[in-house]
């Protein structure tokens, strides 16, 4: 890697770290991961993190209680970071990056076209956590700082099942638990663990799924209605994407919630057939190959049946390039 995060930070007397709008497992764990180096390697700086109110499932990570959620005015940085995210998702956050003397942008996604002054864009990588555990002098790590980076690396990749997990993946996963944190649990509680609402709303958007595209495809939608019903927000939604897409034969699962009036927030989930980055870049979204969203405004109706035509575009492509590979055999 070529970028020495603590040669960039030597002379700074104000550090900010900021991640995008509703922060996961993997901007979280890089957020907070990140500030434990900083401050434990560059104590005479102020380093600060700035995140819209994570998740309580990620209360025991250390320097949860430090996050800023209010965004309040602050005189510039001098070095500021933005990780897991291009730099027009930063949500309150935005304000600090332009001000600041120094821009670092830190991410795996290859939607990102590197918004700061260095940028390390890796999109090889698993997660962003990989990536800052890569940055980092490993004599440096400690117990929790391994479980800042553990949790993101879970996270972002199915706990090691996506595509995305690499051998050099495994590997660091391995140094980070020989740390001795009680992994086993942070899986738990922070990947897989429902409460019973959530379980409940997540039952009721797989019993009103719609497969289309001769079935290949499922789509669900939750309306602000039911979120009221239930007293749900948007984190409560989580894994509702990825449980659509583990029904067998789907290609491609979508997942929206309403936002406002006629707008939403799409999830998409995909198998190698379609490149759903694509498909959400052309809404003014973006994320990776086989997991990226997007905003749409319109009636459900009519945001999958612009999507669907993306989709569509992409199954057959694949199906077409297949069938060439398989005849010139």
């Amino acid at each position: 890697m070529n970028l020495n995060l603590l040669e960039e930070c030597r002379e700074a007397k104000r550090i900010g770290i900021a991640g995008h709008v509703r922060p996961d497992g993997d901007c979280l764990g890089a957020c907070l991961g990140l500030w434990q180096y900083l401050v434990k390697c560059l104590p005479a700086a102020e380093t600060k993190v700035f995140l819209e109110k994570p998740a309580d499932i990620f209360k025991d990570i250390k320097g949860f209680g430090e996050i800023d959620s209010d965004f309040p005015e602050e005189p510039a940085f001098d070095v500021f970071f933005v990780l897991d995210t291009s730099t027009d998702r930063l949500g309150g956050a935005e304000k600090y990056f332009r001000a600041a003397g120094k821009t670092i942008n830190i991410d795996h996604h290859v939607s990102n076209p590197g918004g700061g002054q260095i940028n390390v864009i890796r999109p090889e990588m698993g997660s962003t956590c990989e990536l800052i555990f890569d940055l980092m002098d490993e004599g440096q790590l400690d117990k929790d700082m391994a479980m800042a980076l553990y949790v993101g690396i879970i996270h972002d990749t199915g706990v090691f099942q996506y595509s995305n997990t690499s051998p050099e993946t495994l590997e660091k996963g391995a140094k980070l638990i020989a740390f001795g944190f009680d992994f086993p649990n942070l899986i738990l509680e922070t990947f897989y663990q429902k409460t019973y609402i959530q379980a409940q709303v997540m039952g009721r958007a797989l019993m009103e799924s719609i497969r289309f595209l001769g079935g290949s495809c499922i789509v669900s939608a939750i309306d602000k209605k039911t979120m009221e019903f239930y007293n749900v927000g948007p984190k409560d939604l989580d894994g509702i994407v990825n449980q659509l897409r583990n029904i067998e034969g789907i290609d491609c699962a979508i997942f929206m919630y309403e936002t406002g009036t006629m707008e939403y927030k799409v999830s998409m989930r995909s198998s190698e057939k379609v490149d759903v980055a694509e498909v959400a870049a052309y809404f003014g979204g973006g994320g990776h190959t086989k997991a990226a969203g997007c905003n749409m405004t319109g009636t459900f109706h009519d945001c999958v049946n612009n999507l669907s035509l993306h989709i569509e575009k992409a199954l057959k492509k694949w199906e077409a390039e297949h069938d060439e590979r398989d005849n010139s055999h």
